[in-house]
């Protein structure tokens, strides 16, 4: 990796918090981003939306941000259009990829159009919810399935739907958290995740992670919280199989139009070993329980110096508007 001149970073924003469901985890993503950057010589501070007015960021000289919010006003394209407008360079996606990534069903779209795997769908926006709509998924879907929120993250909203009988409470659950609630075919099989680095042609997919979560249940508190799961890096799948996964998310990657960084969620179907994309985050988490740090360590970057490729990389959808790979 290219030698990071610490002073030409400037006066750094870490942006955490924020205003959505993910807040406590934006928090410990953002007091393990700092920590990191501090230590580095990195003119780092803590800065959180909900509590001060981006304007500041203008107003007290800041050079550029390191986006360590999660979901609604942070990950979907809302932070980063305001900073474009105040000419702040900052980490990961641009507007649009952000935008389209934290919406699940457009984000599916846009792959099954592509022919990227994904499974299969049903959308029921607001004032679908009603019972004699809702009974109907299963017919489509097949059971079990998964009910969730269509602009969420962190497993907020989401449910194993086993049986007709289960449905309604299921999307009435999801509906607390976005009035567009995605129900989705179940994929019987492995959980895998896989981040990917850069921008363009130049993007790299890091090691496959394979979630072993108890009972298979792979929920906030097996994410955040507890201990007791086991994410497997190297992953134990065979290097063809890790390869094709490295592959689609690559692709699935730049198809959105992602750069700086990302990570994408899959299953691995068990009954034919064929992936299947979930959905791709824009901003991933960076606590001490989260996988980018542990898929990028395995090749041999340490937190602190995935933290500075990152925060090198910041930049703006408009100073990108002439360059080569924009321009493609």
């Amino acid at each position: 990796m290219t030698h990071i001149d610490i002073p030409s970073l400037g006066k750094v924003a870490v942006l955490m918090g924020g205003d959505s469901a993910e807040r406590p985890v934006s928090l410990m993503s953002g007091a393990g981003v700092l920590a990191a950057l501090q230590s580095q010589g990195v003119d780092a501070h803590a800065f959180d939306p909900a509590e001060r007015p981006l304007q500041a960021l203008k107003e007290e000289g800041f050079d550029r941000c390191f986006i360590a919010l999660h979901g609604r006003h942070g990950e979907d394209g809302t932070v980063q259009g305001a900073l474009e407008l105040l000419g702040i360079p900052y980490t990961g996606s641009g507007v649009m990829a952000s935008a389209i990534a934290m919406d699940k069903v457009m984000t599916k779209r846009i792959w099954a159009f592509a022919g990227l795997p994904t499974p299969a769908w049903r959308l029921l926006p607001a004032g679908q919810h009603g019972r004699e709509v809702v009974r109907t998924v299963p017919d489509g879907l097949g059971l079990p399935l998964i009910v969730k929120p269509a602009r969420e993250g962190s497993s907020f909203g989401v449910t194993k739907v086993a049986g007709y009988s289960g449905m309604m409470e299921a999307v009435t659950h999801a509906a607390q958290f976005d009035s567009d609630v995605l129900c989705e075919e179940f994929i019987e099989g492995e959980e895998v995740t896989c981040p990917v680095l850069g921008e363009g042609s130049a993007a790299v997919a890091l090691p496959v992670i394979r979630i072993v979560a108890p009972g298979g249940n792979y929920d906030y508190e097996h994410k955040y919280v507890s201990d007791d799961t086991q994410y497997l890096v190297p992953s134990g799948l065979p290097e063809a199989e890790e390869r094709e996964i490295q592959r689609i998310v690559v692709e699935a990657y730049r198809l959105l139009g992602c750069r700086g960084w990302g990570r994408a969620d899959l299953m691995i179907r068990a009954s034919d070993r064929k992936p299947f994309l979930l959905e791709m985050n824009t901003s991933p988490g960076m606590t001490s329980h989260s996988l980018v740090p542990k898929s990028a360590a395995s090749t041999g970057m340490d937190y602190e110096r995935l933290c500075l490729h990152l925060l090198s990389n910041a930049t703006l959808d408009s100073a990108r508007q002439h360059a080569p790979e924009a321009a493609a």
